[in-house]
Parts: structure tokens; C-alpha cells; sequence
């Protein structure tokens, strides 16, 4: 398989990221064909050399590789799904967000219609496509993947995570959580400190030291999970409770919002109450696969 910059690349969806991916195939030198419902999204992309398909079908059999970036997963299995596409034979990386049960679900619809099928995430905003800010996560068959690697990477950073269609999915979600936790954080703090007059860009680079100072502990704190022992090298569980608390009252204190605090203390004391007091933090593993309990 020719992998060049001259392997023509098909791009479904002409949304504001699908235009940033059909974008970047251009300037890497990608023959770009293009769909979309609406043809007038095409205008630009075909002032620069696109090629705007008549039909999905027509731009399915225009490259060896199609990348799909729709609303949703329901989207794709309409576009895709009509009598007319041909699809067997194909190879589709479908770039659409959504959650890992639907990209499994995706993958099983894809490979009864004889679709090489990979799914993936886009963690990136669009002006970053095409860039090695870009992050773009993939899973499915490897051999899939590997075919057409030199040419998914013009798009920016890639990164194979697996054969299970849901794992893209599921870190893009991880990846969320850890973006949203920290950023709740830094606010957590902000709203405190400016009760003393300190402003959110002298605590920035503070915090930017905290950060990256927790992040070192990931790897040792990851090796405890797997391993589902945690002896408290650092600090018990019980000790870190105490410093919630005090997080909490000093919060309620200032008149700050207490809502996160008191929440990860009540997961750290139900902990406790199950007699992990005097294990590490990472035992909170254990309230964190739980269900929630409403």
C-alpha cells in the first residue's frame, strides 16, 4: 500500500473540525475528496484543490481511505447505510464523538457490511489539526491501523490504543475527566485566594507547580492499583481525610463554594468506614468503580 503524501484520502463531514482535517491532507499534499450534506461547506476546501464528490458512494471509492467526522454515530450509519454506498472492501476511520458502547456498536454495523473499520477520538481543538499539538486516538484491528498510519499522521500526533473499537472512546472520556478535575481544582483554589486579593494569574504558575508535582505520583500510584495493594509510603488515607476537612471548613470559611471539597471527603470517609484509613490515597480506586448510589 502506497502510504505517500500522493495517497488520496476521502473526508465525510465538513463541520468545523472536518474541515480542519480535510485542511491538513491538503497542505500535506493528500489528493482530498470531500463530502458533505451541504456542499457550499466545500467552497474553500475545493478553492485549494479538493475534489467535492457527487455522491458518498462516489467519494468512498475516490480514496483508499475515509475518515467520517459527523454529528453522531447515527449520522454515520444513515450516510453510510443507504443502498447506493458500496461499501465492501472499504476502510473507514470514523473520527465522530461518542461513547464506547456506540463505537463497538459502530464497529459490528461497519464489518457485516465488509468495512475495515477503525474508530477513533479526536482530543484537539481544530485550529491544531494537522499540527503535533493535535492528539488523535485510534483503535480497532492494528493491521488496519498500521496500513494507513503515514497517512493518518499527517492529521498531527496518532496514537494506537487497541483492538477493541471502545478504547478511543473511553480515553477520550478519561481524558476529560482529567482536564475537567484539574481545571475544578485550580478554580477551587482561585475562588479562595481572592478572598485575600491574590488574582488568578499570581496562583497560576503555583498551581502549574501542584500539578505537575501530583502528576509525577501517577506511574507509583498506578503500580498500587494494579497490584490492588496500597501501603501508605507517603500518607495513610486517614491523614489525607484530615486535610479535607480542613479544605472544607476553611471554604465555608471564606463563603466559597464547599460542593467539591465535601465530595471528596465523603468518598474518602466511606473509605475509611470500609477500614482503609490506614492505607494510600489510591485505594479510593475502590469508591471510584463503584456505581453511584443516588
Amino acid at each position: 500500500m502506497n502510504n505517500t503524501t500522493d495517497t488520496p484520502v476521502t473526508v465525510i463531514g465538513l463541520g468545523l473540525m472536518g474541515q480542519a482535517l480535510a485542511g491538513a491532507y491538503l497542505a500535506a499534499g493528500h489528493p482530498t475528496t470531500v463530502w458533505n450534506r451541504t456542499g457550499a461547506k466545500a467552497e474553500d476546501l475545493v478553492s485549494r484543490g479538493a475534489r467535492l464528490a457527487p455522491t458518498i458512494g462516489a467519494a468512498l471509492a475516490a480514496s483508499p481511505l475515509t475518515i467520517v467526522c459527523v454529528t453522531d454515530y447515527t449520522a454515520v450509519r444513515e450516510l453510510l447505510g443507504t443502498s447506493d454506498v458500496p461499501l465492501d472492501g472499504t476502510t473507514v476511520v470514523n473520527l465522530t464523538s461518542g461513547d464506547s458502547a456506540q463505537a463497538r456498536e459502530a464497529a459490528r454495523w461497519a464489518e457485516q457490511r465488509g468495512v475495515r473499520y477503525l474508530d477513533g477520538a479526536i482530543m484537539a481543538i481544530p485550529s491544531t489539526i494537522g499540527t503535533a499539538e493535535a492528539v488523535i486516538l485510534h483503535s480497532g484491528p492494528q493491521a488496519d491501523f498500521d496500513a494507513h498510519r503515514p497517512t493518518l499522521e499527517a492529521l498531527g500526533g496518532v496514537s494506537y490504543l487497541g483492538a477493541d473499537h471502545g478504547l478511543a472512546s473511553l480515553y477520550d472520556v478519561a481524558g476529560l475527566a482529567m482536564m475537567w478535575s484539574v481545571l475544578n481544582a485550580w478554580l477551587q483554589g482561585t475562588a479562595m485566594l481572592r478572598t485575600a486579593g491574590v488574582d488568578a494569574a499570581t496562583y497560576a504558575p503555583f498551581a502549574q507547580l501542584i500539578a505537575t508535582g501530583v502528576a509525577e505520583w501517577l506511574p507509583g500510584y498506578a503500580e498500587q492499583i494494579d497490584r490492588g495493594e496500597f501501603p501508605a509510603e507517603v500518607s495513610a488515607l486517614a491523614t489525607d481525610a484530615r486535610a479535607m476537612a480542613h479544605l472544607v471548613e476553611e471554604s465555608e470559611a471564606l463563603g466559597v463554594n464547599a460542593e467539591l471539597p465535601r465530595l471528596i471527603k465523603a468518598m474518602a470517609d466511606r473509605s475509611i468506614s470500609a477500614g482503609h484509613g490506614g492505607e494510600q490515597y489510591p485505594v479510593l480506586i475502590e469508591e471510584f468503580s463503584k456505581p453511584y448510589d443516588s
